[in-house]
């Protein structure tokens, strides 16, 4: 079964439809809480950081949202954006629809060097404030020694960069395994590290992953024409002029970076990665010259969302922001899949 590529004015109102809804999780990110805030009030606010109107919330309300609330959704729209997209570029160099950004080992590096700081740093009693920077320096460890593995050959391809990954994680995993199991009252703080939070945002944590964030984008999403040639194959890309193995680098690396430092401050957040540009793809087509810059604007309204589910469904207490993805993105992947399994029959 075939079907008619999408329309201008099709990709036209997907993407104005995703910036009013990322405009609606924004304001959603910034009202709701514990705390109740006045919609207007805010949007009232925001206004009046735009020399527009005056401000009419009070000295407590005005920290809740700009210093609780803000860094929280920014970090969100961030970490969203970028697991998205990174997830859309891997499984356009790997040709391979189930790949996501944590492919290579970003995952079981980051979660060894968070455990290593939380059992030999903080103790297993605290988490110390080296747990991004570890978890950061782990990721893109696990993605080198990936590449060193499966990359380098001259005629190293996609699957054997895939296996490589496998193998390089396997082994981490085990050794944060062993790490786990020698200290066991570290093991709540490391799961719940591990199951991802935003709880923790600051603006200095935004400030500290906005750079790697937004170059890693602009980096992929500029990639997109070169993925669309890639989707044909690699022999044919070649044949084309397409540098297969130096595009390949350039998106691995700006994926995996931007990854690892998400992965740093908030954890590991599952299945964003995946079922966004899959919904993309069914929405715009195949080409990801429209699915990656789409998948931004996806990705940071769907994170928002929630990370404000996460936050107050259970309020007072908090529910792990992975668990929320994995509970939305499971059945929606499977009903992706069902869609895609009738289209081809």
């Amino acid at each position: 079964m075939t079907t008619n590529p999408p329309t201008a004015r099709r990709v036209a109102v997907v993407v104005a439809l995703l910036v009013v809804a990322l405009a609606a999780a924004v304001v959603g990110g910034l009202v709701i809480g514990p705390t109740p805030i006045s919609t207007w009030r805010v949007v009232g606010d925001l206004f009046s950081h735009l020399g527009l109107g005056h401000s009419t919330l009070t000295s407590l309300q005005s920290t809740i949202v700009w210093q609780l609330r803000a860094p929280r959704m920014v970090l969100g729209l961030l970490a969203g954006s970028m697991l998205a997209v990174a997830g859309g570029t891997y499984q356009g160099v790997f040709r391979n629809p189930l790949a996501d950004p944590y492919l290579l080992g970003v995952a079981a590096g980051a979660g060894l060097g968070a455990t290593f700081a939380i059992v030999q740093v903080g103790g297993g009693l605290s988490t110390p404030t080296w747990t991004p920077l570890l978890a950061f320096v782990g990721a893109i460890g696990a993605v080198t020694v990936t590449w060193l593995v499966g990359g380098r050959g001259h005629y190293s391809n996609a699957a054997t960069l895939i296996l490589a990954g496998v193998a390089v994680s396997a082994l981490l995993t085990s050794v944060q395994t062993y790490l786990q199991q020698s200290s066991l009252g570290s093991m709540t703080r490391v799961y719940i590290w591990l199951l991802g939070s935003l709880a923790s945002a600051s603006w200095s944590s935004v400030e500290l992953v906005a750079p790697y964030v937004v170059v890693c984008i602009l980096v992929s999403v500029a990639a997109g024409r070169a993925l669309d040639v890639m989707s044909v194959g690699e022999d044919e890309s070649r044949s084309l002029g397409l540098p297969v193995r130096r595009v390949r680098l350039i998106v691995i690396v700006a994926s995996s970076l931007g990854t690892a430092a998400i992965v740093s401050v908030a954890g590991l957040i599952g299945f964003v990665g995946i079922i966004v540009p899959h919904i993309v793809r069914l929405l715009v087509g195949t080409s990801y010259r429209r699915i990656l810059p789409i998948s931004v604007l996806f990705g940071a309204a769907f994170m928002v969302f929630a990370d404000t589910i996460a936050r107050t469904v259970l309020a007072p207490s908090e529910l792990p922001l992975g668990v929320v993805t994995a509970l939305v993105g499971a059945p929606v992947f499977v009903v992706i899949l069902s869609l895609r399994r009738r289209a081809s029959l």
